[in-house]
């Protein structure tokens, strides 16, 4: 059985130097700084336009020990095959490519890099840090926000549609790894990364990342957040290895407790959901309720 990683099993070396420019309580911060822990040394990050370049800024100034290229919005996944294909030519097959990009850079303008990417079994990690929005640019609207959420550009009636699944548009690739994580369970994040580290081709992560300016929450209550997600059964926390799919850390211990927090608990700690009306909030819980239903029978 695979050792869960514990707070003082955790690496105590950082590849992220201490200050960055994150928003105070961002949720990006903890995931990057425990990834890049399971990552490793050797390491070399792609990063396109998003909260991450904020957070780590340009060389020479960046908060990241690792070299990182940075580049255009659609190419993430593109530039990261290239920089297998350098590698290659180099005689290294040792050092790991890591992608780091926000939703709107994944499922929205660098969907179709990715796709190609994984299509062809290039062999890199692709992390998707997902705080729901373009956030970086004023709290857009992206693919992957949640029906009925406010942001910039959906300000009368939340948005309108249900949030893309990018974790099940990859998995339809056939990938040897694909995991929905949450920075809210940073742990749980290290020990899949570590997890996936010898399997071939394309490996994608999604992280829910919880976003103070654009949820509208007090930053000290992030990782509550985060929390409530998951216990609701809102955001659920899996892997898929090799086609195999399995819940994970805390939405496993759901199945076995048989219990989920009521997810207008959820809602009512962000601004942004502050429209929603009883009826879609009841929608949501039918949905959610139905979803953990299979997985409760599958548990039987």
């Amino acid at each position: 059985m695979q050792v869960k990683t514990t707070i003082l099993s955790l690496p105590t070396e950082e590849l992220v130097h201490p200050g960055t420019r994150a928003c105070t309580g961002c949720g990006l911060a903890i995931a990057y700084r425990v990834g890049l822990k399971a990552l490793g040394k050797d390491t070399m990050l792609v990063v396109p336009p998003s909260c991450l370049t904020v957070l780590q800024g340009l060389f020479p100034v960046a908060s990241t020990k690792l070299p990182c290229l940075n580049v255009t919005f659609a190419s993430t996944a593109a530039a990261a095959t290239g920089i297998l294909a350098t590698l290659k030519t180099q005689g290294n097959s040792h050092t790991t490519v890591a992608a780091w990009a926000g939703d709107g850079g994944t499922g929205d303008i660098g969907l179709q890099a990715l796709s190609g990417a994984a299509e062809r079994g290039d062999n890199f990690i692709y992390f998707c840090y997902d705080n729901e929005g373009y956030m970086n640019t004023g709290a857009q609207r992206s693919g992957t926000t949640p029906i009925g959420a406010i942001t910039a550009n959906t300000p009368f009636k939340g948005k309108l549609q249900q949030k893309k699944d990018v974790p099940a548009i990859m998995a339809a690739h056939k990938l040897s790894y694909v995991a929905a994580c949450s920075a809210a369970y940073p742990l749980d994040l290290y020990d899949k990364i570590k997890n996936c580290m010898h399997l071939p081709g394309t490996k994608y992560f999604h992280i829910h990342i919880p976003c103070p300016p654009g949820w509208g929450y007090d930053p000290r209550n992030g990782i509550k957040i985060g929390r409530l997600a998951v216990e609701t059964g809102y955001y659920d926390l899996y892997e898929i290895v090799n086609g195999e799919f399995k819940l994970t850390a805390a939405s496993e211990k759901l199945v076995e407790k048989r219990k989920l927090v009521p997810v207008h608990e959820y809602f009512r700690t962000q601004s942004r959901f502050r429209l929603l009306t009883d009826s879609q909030i009841a929608d949501i819980q039918q949905k959610i309720d139905e979803k953990w239903a299979g997985y409760y029978k599958k548990d039987e």
